[in-house]
């Protein structure tokens, strides 16, 4: 599936237990159609200790995925989440723009 969503994108969450969260967007997982989001969906993973790799043990709290159905980007000229639109430029450049009030993404 080809997603129109990019690292370092601002993302809002639009269903599950952190609907309405907006936060960065971390890595995206292609294979599964999942993307990180900064400071959403946080869990609990209980880790060994590992000296080699100098990682301390206990208790980490860290991203789970989301899927990409449940997030929008949020355009930073209207403040709302929105769809994604293509189009290309005078000089040939194809750009992503905001469907909601024609604002080209950076």
């Amino acid at each position: 599936m080809k997603t129109k969503i990019r690292k370092d994108d601002k993302v809002m969450v639009l269903s599950g237990k952190d609907k309405g969260k907006i936060g960065k967007v971390l890595k995206i997982l292609k294979k599964h159609d999942k993307v990180l989001v900064e400071k959403v969906n946080m869990v609990k993973r209980h880790t060994k200790a590992n000296p080699y790799a100098n990682q301390p043990g206990g208790i980490i709290e860290k991203e789970a995925p989301i899927h990409v159905s449940n997030v929008a980007i949020v355009c930073d000229a209207c403040t709302k989440p929105t769809r994604v639109g293509y189009k290309k430029t005078d000089d040939g450049k194809k750009v992503r723009y905001c469907k909601k009030c024609n604002e080209i993404f950076k």
